[in-house]
């Protein structure tokens, strides 16, 4: 069997030309290395080394003939543990992202672009679809990281941290203009148009166990897949829609949504970063994950 730290002892030697000098290159001792040397003799059945008071001469019927065979070998090795390095430590590849498409709007387009930036040779996948959904491609290997809508639970996924936090409100358009500024009871909009986000969401399952806190129960007249529809709609006057502040700020600023007084308000909940378990994150993923964390301190 090929012995790669004798050829590598030799090689310092016949560079250095003297088993001190080789000794310090390799941070060990003289002896080592001179027992090194013999060994590697020993196994070859040749002589390697001319010894001399000048120091150590390659033999010409057995170092020179191997010297530059060993160097180029030693070369390769090198830029293979070089090469494992850099994939270590160096952001390429491909990032699958997995989140809903008000996430990815609202949320991740401004560090994904920043990321890019950053680290240009790195490929990166959107996958977009509902957070529960988003989770089970995580879960199958199919994406590598998620942000998803909390709380969620499962056992086989890393919830690895919350990234922002949303608070949902009921906004109207012009046609409830007597509404604005008026405290209202939420017990009140059971009486109202209702627009809501489908029953199978996180947002929406997290609606319903404050409302049955409260003895509420809300049957909203039209049921929308994403929060730009139920802008839409809600600005044309079709109902009173829950929607979360942060993902309808320019309507509240432009005046075409208002934010009804509710009490009691609807708590907070949040964004959170998801990875499967027993899967490493890459240098790249880690990078990304990374941004969000500058995002905190400072």
């Amino acid at each position: 069997m090929v012995n790669l730290e004798l050829y590598r002892v030799f090689y310092t030697v016949a560079k250095c030309g003297s088993l001190t000098k080789a000794a310090q290159e390799l941070f060990i001792s003289q002896p080592a290395v001179s027992q090194s040397v013999k060994q590697l003799e020993t196994q070859l059945g040749i002589s390697l080394f001319n010894r001399t008071h000048r120091g150590m001469e390659l033999s010409a019927a057995g170092g020179k003939l191997i010297f530059k065979q060993v160097e180029e070998a030693l070369r390769l090795l090198d830029e293979a543990e070089n090469t494992l390095t850099e994939i270590k430590t160096t952001a390429t590849g491909t990032i699958r992202i997995g989140a809903t498409d008000s996430i990815f709007y609202h949320i991740l387009a401004d560090k994904i672009a920043q990321y890019n930036l950053r680290y240009p040779a790195v490929k990166l996948e959107l996958i977009s679809s509902t957070s529960p959904y988003t989770v089970d491609q995580l879960k199958t290997g199919k994406c590598d990281i998620a942000f998803v809508n909390l709380p969620m639970e499962d056992d086989d996924v890393k919830f690895y941290d919350t990234i922002t936090h949303l608070t949902d409100i009921f906004v109207a358009g012009e046609r409830f203009a007597e509404l604005r500024g008026c405290e209202i009871s939420i017990k009140r909009l059971q009486d109202m148009p209702l627009l809501m986000i489908e029953e199978n969401t996180v947002a929406r399952r997290a609606l319903s166990a404050v409302l049955n806190n409260v003895g509420v129960q809300l049957h909203p007249d039209i049921e929308v897949a994403n929060w730009d529809l139920m802008k839409k709609l809600v600005v044309k006057g079709m109902g009173v829609g829950c929607i979360p502040r942060e993902y309808c700020k320019e309507e509240l600023e432009d005046g075409s949504l208002f934010e009804l007084c509710v009490t009691p308000p609807l708590p907070a909940r949040g964004v959170g970063i998801a990875l499967a378990k027993n899967v490493p994150p890459s240098f790249a993923l880690k990078e990304f994950i990374a941004m969000f964390k500058e995002d905190r301190s400072t």
